[in-house]
C-alpha cells in the first residue's frame, strides 16, 4: 500500500555529513545534561513510600497534590507523585525517603494532612520500598538495555553484514541517549515504566532500519540500479520506503499521543518517551544509520557474495 509516491528519489544521503552534524551535537547535549543534571529517579529506584487512600467523594488530584507538597517532604516536589487508580476516589502517593521519619510516620503525617479537607479520607495501603530494591532495579534494568543491544546486533549481523549491525545499534543507542537526555534536561520522572519504552523503542526503531536496510540490498542486486552509484542505491531505498514508513509511524504516533493528552499522570512519562524515540527512531533509520553504512564502507562487491555455478558435462 502506497499513500504517495515520488517520481524523483530525494538525495538523502547528499545532507549526510549535516544530518550526521546535527546528530553528533544534539548526541553531546543529551550527554551533557545526563552528566550535569543526572536522571530524576523515581521512587522504584532510589525508594521511598505508597499510599493508597481512598476519598468519600471524587477529589481533584491537583488539591492532593499541593496538600502534600505544603509539608515539603522533599526539596524536589517533582518526585511527589499523585495519581488517580481507576477513580479520582482512590488515589495513590508516591513519596521519596525522608531522612529521620519512618515509613509509619511518614504515612501518618501525610494522612493528618489529607484529614485536614476530608475527615472521612481511608488508608487503604502503605507500602515501603527499600533503597537496596532500588539498587536491585537499577541492575536489572541496565542488564535487559545490555541484553536487548546484543540481541539487535546478532541478529542484524546475522541476516546483513556487520555494517549494517554496528550502524544499526549506533542509531538505535542514539535514540536511547537522547530519550534520557531529554528526561535529564527537563527533569522529568524516570521511571520503570520510561524504562519499558525505551526498551520498546530500541525494538521499534530497529524495526525500521531492518526495513530500510532490506530495500538497500534488494537494490544492491537489481539490475536496473547497477549503474548507480551507492549514495544513489541508498537514496532509492529510502524513497521507496517513505510511503510505509508515513502509514506505520504516523498511526503509531497518533495513539502514543492519545495516551500522552488522555492516559493522566500514570502513562505520561511511558508516552513521553514514545513519542520522543518514534520521531527519532524515524530520524535515526534514515539520517543516521545510512550515512553509517557509508561511513564503514558499505559497497556492491561486499553486498553481493558470487555465487558458484556448477558447469554440467556435456553429452
Amino acid at each position: 500500500m502506497e499513500m504517495f509516491h515520488f517520481k524523483k528519489d530525494i538525495p538523502f544521503m547528499s545532507y549526510g555529513k549535516l544530518t550526521t552534524a546535527i546528530s553528533l551535537v544534539t548526541f553531546l547535549l543529551a550527554v551533557f545534561f545526563l552528566g550535569y543534571k543526572g536522571l530524576n529517579l523515581s521512587i522504584e529506584f532510589t525508594g521511598g513510600t505508597v499510599l493508597e487512600v481512598r476519598y468519600s467523594q471524587p477529589t481533584e488530584l491537583a488539591k492532593v497534590r499541593s496538600q502534600v507538597e505544603a509539608l515539603n517532604l522533599s526539596g524536589k516536589h517533582t518526585e511527589i507523585v499523585v495519581q488517580a487508580l481507576g477513580t479520582t476516589r482512590d488515589v495513590m502517593i508516591r513519596l521519596p525517603n525522608v531522612s529521620g521519619i519512618s515509613s509509619a510516620a511518614l504515612s501518618t503525617k501525610v494522612m493528618d494532612e489529607l484529614r485536614k479537607t476530608d475527615p472521612q479520607v481511608e488508608q487503604r495501603k502503605v507500602e515501603f520500598v527499600g533503597p537496596s530494591v532500588g539498587q536491585e532495579l537499577v541492575t536489572h534494568g541496565l542488564t535487559a538495555l545490555t541484553i536487548v543491544c546484543l540481541g539487535i546486533i546478532a541478529y542484524l549481523a546475522i541476516r546483513f553484514e556487520w555494517r549494517f549491525a554496528v550502524s544499526a545499534i549506533l542509531a538505535n543507542l542514539h535514540d536511547v541517549v537522547i530519550i534520557l537526555g531529554v528526561f535529564a534536561f527537563f527533569q522529568w520522572e524516570f521511571s520503570l515504566t520510561v524504562l519499558a519504552a525505551i526498551l520498546a523503542v530500541l525494538g521499534y526503531s530497529v524495526n525500521e532500519s531492518v526495513v530500510v536496510f532490506d530495500r538497500i540490498r534488494e537494490n544492491f542486486r537489481k539490475a536496473s540500479l547497477r549503474g548507480k552509484s551507492v549514495p544513489e542505491v541508498i537514496d532509492n531505498a529510502i524513497t521507496a520506503t517513505m510511503s510505509r514508513t508515513v502509514i506505520t509511524h504516523g498511526s503509531t504516533e497518533m495513539m502514543v499521543l492519545a495516551m500522552l493528552f488522555f492516559g493522566g499522570a500514570a502513562l505520561h512519562g511511558f508516552a513521553m518517551a514514545l513519542t520522543i524515540g518514534i520521531v527519532f527512531g524515524i530520524y535515526s533509520s534514515v539520517l543516521v544509520a545510512s550515512p553509517l553504512l557509508l561511513a564503514f564502507g558499505v559497497t556492491r562487491e561486499n553486498m553481493i557474495k558470487p555465487v558458484k555455478v556448477k558447469e554440467e558435462a556435456v553429452v
